[in-house]
């Protein structure tokens, strides 16, 4: 949510938060700073003048700087703190990346920031501070990050969010700061087809196998090749909050129904999905390299006029591919469509949608020999000057100000055919997918430039997530447990998704599979999750 940019005594307060951060870190002051270790000892002299910082790198940024120091932002956070930021980025194969982490993870000597999902770490946040591995963050926060612990205090409900269990913090978070900005990916379908062959975007299941079929048969493309792929989902896709799944009450992984925790991939309504995903395979109407997902195939095959429908980003998916085809193309139209349900008038429980904040956030490792001065420079994106740099990046160079609101310059919001708007913002900032800041609403609407994102917004934003898990962790007694389940669980549902549904495996077989899962401790992992979620509403 955009904070007051008129609120008088915030601005003074960044001001002179930005004068000390300069002051302290700059190359020749004569000011310094008394820091304290996480051994406890204190740094006397210490002044911030390099950091080093692992996050992973977006594809958006890698296809035009080889590290984020040289986006617009990082470039101009520089100048104004006098901290000169030495990016390492990971792999961009999300397996590498993984494999590098923990590798890191292990070392003696680790990076001064650490930015990823933190909620991901085995047995949690908590656990990486009980590992040594990151600092406890509560007492720095209410000391020298003011801007964040305002933010905090403004909004109980996202502090409840990044605090673990035993009540501390751990991370300077991305926080998605409205609805607005909470939601942006869903099913998308190719209105110009359907306007074609006569038909409406489909909102149950039975009218999407209706329009696949259409799409399969009737030559939408009008090349006179029977080369359209009707549908593309994949198993990602399915995992992130149940798209087409979600039509039968259920997700991917752990929900809750009044309060119990449950697994989908083990409910009975799992079998009847599967069963109608089986189908829609053998007729031809899914993407024969479902099981194999290719983000540069993919591309190629919607710029290449052969999907008819996908699971898709709305900057990255709808703008971009609206962007690449607006030559190439004038009649391409990819428009969202409701998640589907079974039956007219039933209610959309599942669809995508953050909470406030996605786990993602900045962490300082217990090797940071200035953790004070670390966290007075993270603080910064929190107050007025930093959320208008993080958001948008430096001023008369990404935006300038209109009528008191920050507005994106045309050579912004119009790149040259070719490139994404996704890609022409990562120039300047890193508002498109997440950073230790807000996100706000008014970059949103800006990035939404098209009418048929912001009517994806609308169309996205109707599914309850009644039944979705909040972001809970187990405690470090249940973690290795947990991890231990469900990695092995996990592999074997992946597997066994992927042979339903391509036949490799009968479905006859779904309650030999049901079994197997549950002799390798899906109850006990309900029951961590269970304690996890009563842990979290209490926090």
């Amino acid at each position: 949510m955009k904070r007051n940019v008129k609120k008088f005594g915030v601005i003074l307060l960044t001001s002179l938060l930005a004068l000390s951060i300069a002051a302290c870190s700059t190359s020749g002051s004569d000011q310094t700073q008394e820091g304290t270790t996480a051994d406890g000892k204190t740094t006397e002299g210490a002044k911030l003048t390099n950091l080093s910082y692992w996050v992973s790198m977006h594809s958006a940024a890698a296809a035009q700087m080889k590290t984020y120091a040289e986006m617009g932002m990082y470039k101009e956070l520089e100048k104004i703190t006098g901290v000169k930021v030495d990016f390492e980025h990971p792999p961009s194969d999300a397996a590498q990346a993984k494999e590098q982490f923990n590798l890191m993870m292990v070392s003696e000597k680790l990076p001064d920031v650490i930015e990823t999902s933190w909620i991901g770490y085995p047995g949690g946040p908590e656990k990486a501070i009980q590992d040594n591995k990151i600092i406890k963050l509560n007492d720095y926060i209410d000391q020298y990050a003011p801007n964040l612990k305002k933010l905090l205090t403004d909004h109980p409900d996202w502090k409840k969010q990044v605090t673990t269990d035993d009540g501390n913090m751990y991370m300077f978070p991305f926080f998605r700061g409205g609805d607005k900005v909470r939601v942006f990916y869903g099913p998308a379908v190719r209105k110009d087809w359907l306007d074609k062959l006569g038909l409406t975007v489909p909102t149950t299941i039975d009218e999407w196998h209706e329009v696949l079929t259409a799409f399969k048969d009737k030559d939408p493309n009008g090349n006179g090749k029977a080369d359209e792929i009707p549908l593309y989902i994949t198993l990602d896709d399915v995992a992130l909050d149940a798209p087409f799944l979600g039509a039968w009450g259920i997700n991917y992984g752990f929900y809750q129904d009044g309060g119990k925790v449950k697994f989908g991939p083990t409910q009975p309504e799992y079998k009847e999905f599967l069963t109608t995903m089986n189908k829609w395979y053998q007729e031809g109407l899914i993407d024969k390299d479902f099981a194999a997902p290719n983000s540069k195939l993919f591309d190629a095959k919607m710029t290449g006029n052969q999907l008819g429908a996908a699971l898709v980003y709305n900057g990255g998916g709808i703008g971009k591919y609206a962007n690449l085809m607006k030559d190439k193309d004038p009649n391409f139209n990819l428009v969202a469509a409701e998640y589907p349900v079974l039956k007219k008038g039933d209610k959309q429980m599942w669809g995508q949608k953050d909470f406030a904040t996605n786990g993602i956030g900045a962490a300082i490792s217990t090797s940071n020999k200035n953790p004070i001065e670390t966290v007075k420079w993270l603080d910064y994106a929190y107050g007025e000057q930093g959320d208008l740099l993080f958001n948008y990046g430096k001023e008369g160079e990404a935006y300038s100000m209109v009528n008191g609101v920050p507005t994106f310059l045309p050579e912004v919001l119009n790149p040259p055919s070719g490139v994404s708007l996704q890609q022409s913002f990562a120039k300047h900032n890193r508002s498109t997918w997440s950073a230790p800041f807000v996100l706000s609403e008014n970059f949103q609407m800006q990035y939404l430039a098209l009418d048929n994102q912001k009517d994806a917004l609308s169309i996205w934003s109707h599914p309850t997530g009644e039944r979705k898990m909040p972001l809970v962790t187990p405690t470090n007694d249940e973690s290795s447990q947990f991890a231990s389940i469900m990695t092995d669980i996990n592999t074997y549902k992946d597997e066994m998704f992927l042979k339903f549904i391509m036949g490799a495996e009968p479905l006859d077989n779904f309650d030999k599979y049901v079994k197997k899962i549950e002799t390798m401790g899906i109850e006990d992992a309900l029951k961590i999750q269970q304690a996890a979620l009563e842990r979290f509403n209490k926090r």
